[in-house]
């Protein structure tokens, strides 16, 4: 199994080659000003009760944390931005990678975004995963977990020039969106693993989601 950070070094180093210094700067900056705003303090801990919440999945049905807990002993969480976060269709992948082993642990993987049911629909066709993909509409329950941030306002026409729709894709014009984040929580729905960081290059290894629910079991 290929290991996240390389997929994401991988990347970076290519983006580095085509996209102009000042846009990067531009894009380092914004991050760097997000962490001064220490919005990790308001994210859930290692030891806290995980907020139970309903979303609809790609087929507008209702998926629940506590029923998903009836069936399984530990679900992980994943918040992503969206289909149109490289970085995000990288760790969606490397998440696809484990799902079979996540299984065979007796563990459900719910992935969840801002975006729409067709939107997370076309995410899970493009990276043809298997496991629940999640609408949060409004970023309802990204709020409830403390992940939510606006995007820069000097980012969005640098993303409307990479082609970026984040308006469309989530049908409201908030340009809100969470920081990218996992959680591993157990039958009690204690989180016994949390990952959350404000710059969005950073992504939980699969390998760690792995030895986090097999130490637990």
């Amino acid at each position: 199994m290929s290991r996240l950070i390389d997929e994401i070094n991988n990347y970076k180093e290519a983006f580095k080659k085509k996209v102009p210094q000042e846009l990067q700067e531009i894009m380092l900056k914004a991050t760097d000003k997000l962490k001064d705003e220490k919005l990790l303090k308001n994210t859930p801990k290692v030891g806290e009760i995980a907020k139970d919440f309903a979303l609809k999945n790609v087929n507008n049905v209702l998926v629940s944390i506590d029923e998903q807990l009836k069936e399984n002993d530990f679900i992980v969480i994943n918040f992503y931005r969206g289909q149109w976060c490289p970085y995000c269709n990288l760790e969606l992948k490397a998440l696809q990678e484990i799902n079979d082993d996540l299984k065979s642990l007796n563990a459900k993987l719910i992935a969840v975004s801002p975006q729409t049911p067709d939107a997370s629909l076309s995410t899970k066709e493009k990276n043809e995963l298997e496991f629940e993909v999640l609408s949060d509409s409004n970023n309802l329950i990204a709020k409830e977990y403390g992940l939510v941030f606006s995007l820069a306002l000097e980012l969005r026409p640098i993303y409307k020039d990479f082609g970026i729709d984040i308006v469309g894709l989530n049908d409201e014009d908030s340009f809100d969106l969470p920081m990218p984040a996992t959680f591993v929580i157990n039958k009690n729905k204690e989180i016994l693993y949390a990952f959350v960081d404000e710059d969005y290059t950073k992504r939980c290894e699969p390998q760690t989601i792995l030895d986090i629910i097999q130490k637990n079991s």
